[in-house]
């Protein structure tokens, strides 16, 4: 039963990341979403997926993988349009 239990929270915590995941990927922005709250939150994952190794939990191991590897994919949205707002924002070499 706790089995059980584990599982379908993994399992509701782990979606909860498509349907960000799905906007920036269908918009190629993540342009309202905190950046920094973005790295806590996977320095946090990270940091669960530690915790199940030391416990020898599978079922926190796996969970938070895919957890990690959804956050990555939302990160790699919000910092490829960081990077480029940088770019866009710089006034041209020749104006300098």
């Amino acid at each position: 039963m706790n089995t059980a239990i584990g599982l379908f929270a993994a399992f509701c915590t782990t979606i909860s990341y498509f349907p960000q995941l799905k906007k920036c990927w269908e918009t190629n922005s993540a342009g309202d979403l905190s950046l920094k709250m973005f790295l806590i939150l996977g320095l946090g994952v990270a940091t669960w997926i530690v915790y199940g190794f030391l416990q020898g939990d599978v079922v926190i191991i796996l969970a938070n993988s895919a957890s990690l590897m959804l956050l990555l994919g939302i990160l790699y949205f919000k910092l490829k349009e960081r990077s480029g707002s940088l770019t866009r924002s710089s006034p041209p070499s020749n104006m300098r």
